[in-house]
């Protein structure tokens, strides 16, 4: 099965080989069952067969558990003996113990390299989503990302986006004429949610330097892919942030990967562990947009796959784009379980030998009900699978072996420490203080010379907290000033530092707003 991964085995006596064939792969695929029912090693078992083909992988270790990827089993474990009586059972005799390229990512630093990116990238679409903002609250952020794209201010972190807030409050008069209501209120709104995220430790996530996706997609020296582990045990405590990453990295996947139509196997794999988080609350338009881009990414070489307790928690749509399906034990103890049951049961192709829908409920720790696509992709009969027990360690590693781990990795020392280039908060800032200074040596020659002071300088030093005696309004002011001197001080130090708009679309090219 070359061609393909192993996943165990079926039929009567569990020795017909089931495997997912890799031409397929990235036609997507679910990975569902009630807490308990071995989702977990499944997903081991994949990312392995993936790394073994060379397909780099991404997952995210929700309960602490997959950094046994990076370490070979061992005779000496507990669950050893199990191991090779289930091996022998269904006729897997390649099983041999050994361990898996793997690098470890943490948003908080702490069990992995870090993992940035900027607020432009994140975007406003993610960026609401990610704070709870109400319609009014969006359509402030939007203007704020606006007058960033335009005024060429580069908004990396989260100070770069709560200084060009302020600016916005002390200039929502004459943005209001332009852009519609600009309230106090709701700019306070917001930055009270970018405080609560900033205490979450989403402060992290922006920054740079900001992460390489060719980093994600690396094979080791022997050729196999690289397992990308994203430490998330700790992020489920803040599930937005989480699930807002992951989509975010699915969208920069789809618009920076060419086009390379239906390969021979997969460029790279994405499992979405704990799927039902990034559709609670999602509003309509950002379930459309993550329904297209699975539906185009797949022609970019990626394979997603979902997983969940229940295949009710990812909407219809997308559910029937997913082809590969594995599917644990789900209990039926209330009404509502038994139709979610029966709804699950009626999406495979069914087997003459058994009941779906009763091998859904009966199948035990290990097993699972299996459809894989077959020849020209036509999805295959649902089986009852015993998986493989896993070539890798069951289990974690432990915080010595991964601290090992971290210091001999490619990627040590260069995402570790942050940096601070100049960007939007800078760039405010120095305008407020030299305007600021400017009105000061206007107020020194208004007391020798009496003469109207601009509305500009009132509100520079309203921003740098300074207080102006005097004020009027000078009625030649120019109304591009603000643009053209903006212009100047940044087109320079955006040159040589991105090659593209300093605010792209959000979820890639398919979602551009511009």
């Amino acid at each position: 099965m070359a061609d393909s991964i192993f996943l165990g085995g079926g039929g009567e006596d569990y020795v017909v080989p089931q495997g997912l064939a890799l031409k397929y792969a990235n036609r997507h695929g679910l990975i569902a069952g009630a807490t308990g029912t071995g989702k977990t090693v499944t997903l081991q078992i994949l990312a392995e067969g993936f790394s073994n083909a060379g397909v780099p992988v991404i997952l995210a270790d929700v309960k602490g558990d997959l950094s046994g990827l990076a370490k070979p089993g061992s005779t000496e474990r507990k669950l050893h003996g199990a191991f090779i009586s289930r091996a022998q059972k269904i006729g897997f005799a390649d099983y041999v113990y050994h361990a898996f390229p793997v690098t470890f990512w943490d948003l908080y630093g702490a069990q992995g390299h870090p993992v940035r990116t900027t607020v432009a990238e994140i975007g406003p679409l993610l960026l609401s989503r990610l704070l709870e903002l109400s319609e009014a609250q969006e359509g402030i952020l939007n203007i704020a990302f606006r007058l960033a794209d335009e005024e060429a201010l580069p908004l990396l972190d989260l100070k770069d986006l709560q200084a060009l807030l302020v600016w916005i409050g002390e200039n929502r008069s004459h943005l209001s004429l332009r852009y519609g209501n600009v309230s106090s209120a709701s700019i306070g709104a917001i930055q009270r949610r970018l405080l609560v995220l900033e205490n979450q430790g989403g402060d992290l996530l922006f920054g740079e330097p900001a992460l390489a996706l060719s980093d994600l997609m690396r094979c080791d020296a022997a050729g196999k892919g690289m397992i990308n582990i994203l430490a998330a045990d700790k992020l489920m405590a803040a599930p937005g942030l989480y699930s807002t990453f992951l989509l975010w990295l699915l969208s920069e996947l789809f618009e920076e990967l060419p086009e390379v139509g239906d390969p021979e196997k997969p460029r790279l794999v994405f499992f979405f562990d704990e799927a039902h988080l990034l559709f609670e609350d999602a509003p309509k338009a950002l379930i459309d947009k993550v329904e297209q881009v699975a539906r185009l990414i797949r022609s970019k070489g990626v394979g997603i796959y979902f997983i969940t307790q229940n295949p009710a928690d990812v909407p219809e749509d997308i559910l029937g784009q997913l082809g590969n399906r594995i599917q644990h034990a789900l209990r039926a103890f209330t009404a509502k379980d038994r139709r979610n049951l029966k709804l699950a049961a009626e999406t495979y192709r069914e087997n003459p030998r058994f009941s779906t829908g009763e091998a859904i409920r009966e199948v035990g720790v290990g097993e699972a009900v299996t459809s894989m696509l077959q020849k020209k992709g036509v999805p295959g009969v649902v089986e009852r699978t015993l998986i493989r027990p896993p070539s890798s360690q069951l289990g974690p590693v432990t915080a010595q072996e991964r601290e090992a781990m971290l210091k001999a990795s490619n990627m040590a020392g260069k995402y570790d420490k942050p940096l601070d280039r100049r960007s939007a908060y800078e760039i405010l800032a120095q305008r407020a203080a030299a305007a600021a200074q400017e009105a000061e040596a206007s107020e020194v020659a208004a007391e020798e010379a009496p003469q109207p002071m601009t509305r500009e300088f009132n509100a520079a030093r309203r921003y740098s907290g300074s207080r102006v005696s005097r004020s009027s309004a000078k009625a030649t002011r120019k109304k591009d000033s603000f643009t053209s001197a903006m212009s100047e001080a940044v087109i320079k130090e955006l040159k040589g530092t991105t090659g593209r708009r300093i605010v792209r679309g959000i979820l890639g090219s398919l979602f551009k707003g511009r």
